[in-house]
């Protein structure tokens, strides 16, 4: 009798275990965290559909507890109220198909993990299928980001679009007048509202994302304070006039670095944050790319490193690997500009690096292995012809800032190619020509090297069409596919009555 019961009781149990997994079959949101810094972390969540049919979309939300703040984030829409914030899909992973999984992350500054979590309404560790919401994003007001280190507004309620310009994909005109505008500080030329940048301006750099600290690669970006800039729009309405330029077909990227904002990405962990942070602007935003601009001590090159082709330097390496997975993520519409000194790319045509034996400048040249390794993702090199030193030229001959001559020089180094100092086995080589634009500033006020547009239109006419060339012969011929110009700035370009757009942008256009 006793053996009976026993063998009733396992065959009952051996029953509901077998049922079990049809009625406990659930939609799961993991979270872990990816990178952990001290003051702050990279999380993650997963969310994973253990059902029998696919959810349309997700909502996952929970709690940061007091001290800890919500950053950047990626692949997913953000609100906040309070301590409370909450994800919802974006347009193209909301739909989640049985036995399928999607995630999104952020980064937070604190030590906290997050509490309380739900998804779809139920807890995170296990829900019944369910429908989710059917429309966009929560309607709970968000509240502003920390002001440190963080953005100071808040995360979008709207789907923002990924970089990719419905009126003209990937294309920027033949010949292109490019500006930084001065969107998180004035620096004494005042503030111009995004609304406002006139429509001559094909490229617009919005001046500048910035690491949390030089190591980070925690990179943040916001709208210049009232207190600095009276009259500075609200994040939607810098948003809604960036998606206005970029339908009549302008580009508007991002730039990181500039003067102060030191960028070295000496480990992975920098690498990793730099790219999930500038992804999250660039979302955010719904920009079209990214423009480097690492000046100072951003980059250099460890002892040792002397073939640019080859660089070794952690710095340099994961900054390449990073930019390669930018494009990647975002494809072949991406754009990506550079806007290094003279020092760091010119100048390597007689130093590179600490030299083979050591006590060179190890900055000399160290932007070419970037350049040379993203020649194929790169749209545009507009080297900063300002704030320059004299410049050995490929006729051996010194140049320097303040006439036609440097910018022909200059520029003709990248369009011919050259020896990395001096080596002739070991060419930089030839830009294509569209690859290819200079800078020069905007005004006496905008930065040393200032020349009267008659000298800047002197130099482009050499390059494109091999005349008014002075006493130097361009080494590349003629290039009628010469990109354009870029200047630092566009608001010191309104400060001196639109002398550069003026005389510039007309110029270009008429150009074959």
């Amino acid at each position: 009798m006793a053996l009976t019961l026993s063998s009733l009781l396992t065959a009952a149990a051996s029953a509901v275990l077998f049922a079990l997994p049809a009625s406990a079959a659930s939609v799961t949101a993991t979270f872990v965290k990816t990178s952990d810094w001290g003051s702050g972390w990279e999380g993650k969540y997963t969310i994973t559909n253990g059902t029998g049919a696919a959810i349309p979309s997700w909502t996952v939300a929970f709690d940061l507890p007091s001290g800890t703040t919500m950053g950047s984030y990626w692949d997913a829409l953000l609100t906040s109220s309070g301590q409370r914030h909450t994800f919802t899909n974006r347009s193209w992973n909301g739909t989640v198909a049985p036995g399928a999984s999607v995630s999104f992350g952020f980064l937070a500054t604190g030590s906290g993990t997050p509490v309380n979590c739900t998804l779809n309404g139920a807890s995170c560790g296990g829900t019944t299928p369910t429908t989710g919401p059917t429309t966009g994003s929560p309607t709970v007001s968000p509240t502003p980001r920390p002001t440190t280190p963080g953005p100071t507004t808040p995360g979008p309620t709207t789907p923002t679009p990924t970089p990719s310009n419905p009126a003209n994909p990937g294309v920027l005109p033949k010949h292109a007048l490019i500006g930084y505008l001065h969107s998180s500080f004035a620096n004494g030329s005042g503030y111009l509202r995004m609304a406002d940048v006139p429509a001559e301006w094909d490229v617009i750099n919005l001046a500048f994302g910035e690491p949390t600290t030089a190591t980070s690669g925690d990179i943040r970006f916001s709208l210049c304070p009232a207190a600095e800039c009276p009259g500075v729009e609200s994040e939607a309405e810098f948003k809604a006039a960036i998606q206005a330029k970029r339908a009549q077909g302008k580009k508007v990227l991002i730039s990181i670095g500039g003067q102060n904002g030191q960028v070295q990405l000496t480990t992975t962990t920098a690498r990793d944050a730099f790219v999930s942070s500038v992804a999250a602007i660039i979302d955010r935003y719904g920009l079209d790319g990214l423009d480097i601009d690492f000046e100072g001590h951003s980059l250099s090159l460890n002892t040792g490193d002397t073939d640019f082709k080859n660089p070794t330097t952690p710095g340099i390496v994961n900054l390449i690997s990073a930019v390669r997975t930018l494009k990647a993520r975002y494809g072949a519409n991406f754009v990506l500009t550079m806007a290094p000194e003279t020092f760091f790319v010119q100048l390597g045509y007689q130093y590179y690096g600490s030299g083979p034996w050591g006590g060179q400048d190890p900055r000399s040249g160290a932007y070419l292995p970037v350049i040379y390794a993203l020649r194929n993702d790169l749209t545009v090199l507009h080297v900063q012809d300002y704030n320059s030193g004299p410049i050995t030229g490929l006729d051996g001959a010194y140049h320097t800032m303040g006439g036609a001559d440097f910018h022909i020089a200059m520029t003709d180094m990248l369009l011919a190619g050259f020896p990395v100092a001096g080596n002739t086995a070991n060419v930089f080589p030839a830009l294509r020509e569209d690859q290819v634009a200079f800078g020069a500033p905007s005004s006496v006020s905008a930065g040393n090297g200032y020349v009267a547009p008659a000298a800047v239109q002197e130099a482009v006419n050499c390059l494109v069409k091999g005349v008014s060339c002075g006493s130097y012969t361009p080494r590349s011929g003629t290039n009628p596919n010469f990109r354009g110009l870029m200047t630092w700035s566009i608001n010191w370009d309104r400060y001196y009555s639109w002398e550069f757009r003026n005389a510039h942008s007309p110029f270009l256009k008429a150009l074959p």
